[in-house]
């Protein structure tokens, strides 16, 4: 067992969690309630999805790294894949963040915080663990 990947994995899991519990909540149940063109509106509930798909595939996948589920020749460059991923949504929403004109957007947009922990552990995983 990978420690460092078992670790990304359960933060990936509370990520997502918090995505369908907090993000429905806060994002996707008042913006599917405003008053905006309904094309727009129903391209945002897909991403939404798209995002939760993601999210679940990836927290499997690292889980199943983590277990030794994945065969050793993919499983690294499986992990390495979703690292990329999640530091690359870390340095988005850090940038979105900033530029934003969000009074401590970086605090309301946080996120990152949890994007940028996977990433590293994942990383980690695969190069240390």
């Amino acid at each position: 067992m990978n420690l460092f990947i078992l670790i990304a994995g359960i933060l990936a899991a509370a990520t997502t969690a918090g995505h369908f519990a907090v993000g429905s909540k806060q994002f996707l149940a008042p913006m599917l309630n405003a008053e905006f063109d309904p094309v727009p509106k129903k391209v945002m509930h897909c991403l939404f999805h798209y995002v939760s798909v993601y999210l679940i595939l990836s927290t499997l996948a690292l889980l199943g790294a983590a277990f030794g589920h994945i065969p050793v020749e993919g499983s690294g460059l499986l992990v390495k894949f979703i690292a990329i991923n999640y530091a690359a949504f870390a340095v988005w929403q850090i940038a979105l963040a900033v530029t934003s004109g969000i009074e401590k957007g970086i605090f309301k947009l946080f996120q990152w915080v949890f994007f940028v922990a996977i990433a590293i552990l994942a990383w980690l995983g695969v190069s240390v663990g």
